[in-house]
């Protein structure tokens, strides 16, 4: 499939609208904003993943002779406009984040600038990628902190909602933290590490489970991993892996990597399985537990003393199971007039659907190395250390000073003119950086799981200002 036809209707008819508009300058810009209203989970904070998709995707959007001749089936679209389709090409340009940056509601994560048509028609993917990502990479990011530095898995794919779900959330949960994936096309892709070892259905096709044991670790003696709980974990499954290792392993030089517990009281059978094993020497065995997990779930096991080393995590982070929808959404901020960009602003009757009009630009307060707050601005406006007042829209009474501090710009822009300009970092570069700003700068408070503490996103004097002139001068109209 075409990406490029992975797209609203609407975008295509609103398009066309504009095509057609004989007083309409079709070369002059508009600004869209992509920006999300609340954090998944009641969560403190959220992680962008997705970027590279959407370039990919950008840098590639074209419309192919089968895809014309669909839209000319429908009756709906001017011939003209659909010749024009056969050579479209994006011509705008691109700023965001860095991908893997930890972001916060109502802040501008991707600001498109380009002719109406071209941001358009880019809308839907860029949500799609956005939204996905980020939920499975938050969610994902949850689940590693809750696992306290004990590994963590993806065994998500059968339960993803469908291929790319699988694939484009091993990646998104490989940004979060992860460790490594059971999905095998999303190695190859990515170079995610894979890990795997058996299903029931392997130990119940021979006659016996010792049987079954014996034949996969004579198969993979260097990584000899047994699913014990086919039958019964205490009775059969630890006690066949203990004789495995005295028959099998222990006579050529071999240890048994692990045991995994895919079911029953995890916590207490994790114990005894603990024990099991120690009193036959065996304390190098690590234990894998799956079965329906999520950062409460493993939160909960390591409270109450589990021994468990590595957590197989599959459906309630693939789908991010407690909260599926991120709510990413592309907005309109500013239309060129005669060189000069207008702010635009959408009404709502939900406060909260307000959006933030204007070019912006985005930066991060650093006090002592750990981020204090966000501040968006005019991009006309250059902060400093320089003593400066600062507005929260949500208390605009009260006054806000970030004496001593560093300003970090945190959008780039990646393409220009509709060309590549800043080369991607690598997959674990994109992993690693939001590893560093969890550990190095965002404040423990905000990493909470229960009541974090709300992240402050400030607006200049100037911005400030520019939101409210708007919203009265939008009051009055039809008075």
């Amino acid at each position: 499939m075409n990406t490029a036809m992975l797209m609203d209707f609407y975008e295509m008819t609103m398009a066309n609208g504009y095509f057609m508009d004989e007083n309409l300058d079709k070369e002059s810009k508009v600004a869209f904003d992509v920006f999300y209203r609340r954090n998944p989970d009641k969560g403190g904070y959220a992680v962008f993943a997705g970027l590279e998709q959407i370039i990919q995707y950008i840098l590639n959007l074209h419309f192919e002779e089968k895809d014309i001749e669909y839209f000319r089936s429908l009756g709906m679209f001017n011939e003209t406009f659909l010749e024009y389709l056969k050579n479209f090409r994006f011509r705008g340009d691109v700023f965001a984040f860095p991908e893997g940056t930890i972001m916060y509601p109502n802040e501008p994560i991707i600001t498109v600038v380009a002719p109406l048509i071209d941001a358009q028609l880019i809308e839907t993917e860029i949500l799609l990628q956005v939204n996905h990502q980020s939920l499975i990479a938050t969610k994902a990011r949850r689940i590693v902190n809750a696992a306290q530095g004990r590994v963590v898995s993806d065994f998500g794919a059968r339960r993803a909602h469908n291929n790319d779900s699988a694939i484009y959330g091993a990646r998104a949960a490989y940004i979060g933290g992860v460790n490594s994936t059971a999905t095998v096309a999303a190695g190859q892709k990515f170079g995610i590490p894979i890990n795997g070892t058996m299903a029931h259905s392997y130990i119940m096709y021979y006659k016996d489970e010792f049987e079954a044991f014996k034949h996969y670790a004579l198969t993979y003696p260097d990584n000899a991993c047994f699913l014990v709980d086919t039958y019964d974990v205490l009775n059969s499954g630890i006690p066949n892996v203990i004789r495995v290792q005295r028959e099998v392993l222990t006579p050529i030089g071999r240890r048994v990597k692990a045991v995994r517990l895919d079911s029953g009281d995890l916590a207490y059978l994790s114990k005894e399985v603990r024990r099991m094993l120690d009193d036959e020497g065996m304390e190098d065995c690590k234990i894998v537990a799956s079965n329906s997990l999520d950062e409460f779930t493993i939160k909960s096991l390591i409270n109450q003393d589990a021994e468990i080393d590595i957590f197989g995590v599959g459906e309630r982070m693939i789908t991010a199971k407690s909260e599926p929808v991120f709510g990413a959404v592309y907005k309109i901020a500013a239309v060129e007039k005669d060189g000069v960009f207008e702010p635009r602003i959408k009404i709502s009757e939900n406060v909260e659907k307000i959006t933030n009009p204007g070019l912006k630009e985005v930066y991060r307060v650093y006090e002592a190395g750990l981020v204090k707050a966000d501040i968006i601005a005019d991009p006309s406006e250059k902060l400093s250390e320089v003593e400066q007042r600062y507005v929260n829209p949500k208390f605009p009474w009260k006054d806000t000073y970030f004496k001593g501090c560093t300003f970090r710009r945190l959008q780039t822009q990646y393409i220009s003119q509709g060309q590549l300009i800043k080369k991607l970092p690598t997959l674990k570069e994109i992993r690693d950086y939001v590893k560093y700003q969890l550990d190095n700068e965002i404040r423990e408070e905000e990493q909470r799981f229960e009541n974090p503490d709300e992240h402050a996103v400030h607006f200049t004097p100037k911005m400030h200002q520019i939101k409210g002139d708007l919203l009265y001068a939008e009051s009055k109209k039809g008075i």
